[in-house]
């Protein structure tokens, strides 16, 4: 989902713009300008995340920069889906309740959340 979402060049999509919020959000020209120089790197340090992340699914132990990888991969998917089923910190688990498919959407999501705050627990005491 997030590797092809980052395959994409559709700048119109939610989930993209969160990913890849505008450095001039008021100045159009000035924004793409600064997207043309940087959005290529972005892209391929998010794909390089998503690459460590599957190289090391099975793994018994992660190094810190794999771990790193990893943060920043579960960060994306987690905006994403935020995006995708319009968390607010408002949200409640109940607002999700109805659809199945929605209703496991932000159980990933919720997972997603507390197993990044365990990862940044991790990293700050290593």
């Amino acid at each position: 989902m997030l590797r092809g979402l980052l395959e994409q060049d559709d700048r119109s999509d939610p989930a993209l713009q969160r990913l890849f919020p505008s450095a001039y959000p008021d100045d159009e020209e000035s924004a793409a300008e600064f997207d043309s120089v940087v959005r290529d790197d972005l892209v391929a340090q998010r794909t390089a995340a998503i690459e460590t992340m599957e190289r090391t699914l099975r793994a018994p132990r992660l190094t810190e920069v794999e771990l790193l990888a990893w943060l920043a991969a579960m960060n994306d998917l987690r905006l994403v889906l935020g995006v995708r089923l319009a968390v607010t910190e408002e949200s409640i688990p109940e607002d999700f309740d109805g659809d199945p498919q929605t209703h496991a959407t932000y159980g990933l999501y919720t997972y997603l959340s507390y197993l990044e705050e365990d990862v940044v627990e991790a990293l700050s005491s290593a």
